[in-house]
């Protein structure tokens, strides 16, 4: 046991170190090239000791993406992870209760209304706990099998309000609003800023030690409520504690970057693969795969052609196969 535990120690401690690393080496990739001793240089001796356009570049723009992009994985992964312990499905993601659905209406209701970025966000933060708020509500009316009754209202309101996005891009200005509306859905940091990372950051935060304080109760959640009450929790509280967690970092995460799928669905798996499904092992692993992860796809989006991919792009044609791949283990 003892053996074990110093195992799963030794990998978040070594994913620990390759997230810094590849934090760092993120700061050298873009269109403008910074080399690694420059970046060092700056950490370690101050703006004064490089030139002012690297100080400006990383500053201004790469470091508040580089700590988006980290923070959008560490995030989806987290809730992603917690969701499918707490409904007891390895293949629920984060977009089961209609956050990201709930966020893109928001997002293109305010872009409709020619609003600034940064009320977007503020937007599509606001719409995605309500909708997930409603789904709730709706679920909690049923007096058995709750994790179903959640599910189902939220594919049901995740497709009202897909429909109701739906209608805003039909009825949008071709020209200005439509692109702008339609780059947002399919995710990117492009426009990620000092501002609106900070407007997400702390929610993440917030949330992410809510769910790492709820660690031990997520493992009993899984045995079953009837379980799970004999051991001494109370099921219900506990899991509308847990969905008010992964809400608020799925909501922030989804408000800063658009709508990133894949990411809280495959890498819960590959921290579970790595560290198996103790919770106290598999929140850390997931929230520290998920964040360099989503970093690594952001380099790509920004590095692989001329102009920037959409990030959901680049989830999904990964993610699809993997969905593909898991739903044929699960079958054997």
């Amino acid at each position: 046991m003892n053996e074990g535990r110093r195992k799963q120690k030794l990998i978040i401690s070594l994913l620990m170190i390759l997230s810094i690393m590849l934090i760092i080496s993120s700061l050298a990739i873009g269109f403008y090239k910074i080399s690694i001793i420059e970046i060092l240089t700056l950490i370690f001796r101050g703006e004064q000791a490089v030139k002012p356009e690297v100080a400006i570049i990383i500053k201004r723009i790469r470091i508040p993406r580089i700590i988006g992009a980290f923070a959008i994985g560490a995030a989806l992964s987290s809730a992603g992870a917690s969701y499918q312990g707490m409904f007891k499905n390895p293949l629920v993601s984060p977009e089961i209760l209609g956050v990201s659905n709930g966020a893109g209406l928001g997002a293109a209701f305010a872009i409709t209304l020619g609003y600034s970025n940064f009320t977007v966000q503020v937007f599509a933060f606001i719409l995605g706990i309500c909708v997930v708020t409603l789904t709730y509500f709706i679920g909690s009316r049923v007096k058995y099998s709750q994790e179903i009754s959640l599910i189902l209202a939220g594919t049901m309101l995740g497709a009202l309000t897909a429909s109701l996005t739906s209608l805003l891009i039909y009825i949008a200005d071709p020209n200005n609003t439509l692109p702008t509306i339609t780059f947002w859905l399919m995710g990117s940091l492009a426009k990620a800023n000092k501002t609106s990372v900070l407007f997400s950051i702390f929610p993440i935060i917030f949330g992410s030690i809510i769910l790492f304080s709820l660690r031990w109760r997520l493992n009993l959640l899984t045995l079953g409520d009837e379980e799970a009450q004999s051991l001494g929790i109370n099921p219900k509280v506990v899991r509308l504690i847990a969905v008010f967690a992964a809400t608020i970092i799925s909501a922030a995460a989804v408000c800063l970057g658009g709508i990133i799928g894949w990411v809280g669905l495959m890498i819960p798996h590959i921290a579970r693969s790595i560290v198996g499904a103790d919770y106290r092992y598999l929140l850390p692993v997931s929230f520290l795969l998920g964040g360099s992860f989503l970093l690594l796809m952001d380099n790509l989006a920004r590095s692989i052609l001329t102009v920037e991919i959409p990030l959901g792009l680049l989830t999904s044609i990964i993610g699809a196969p993997f969905f593909i791949i898991l739903i044929i283990r699960r079958e054997r």
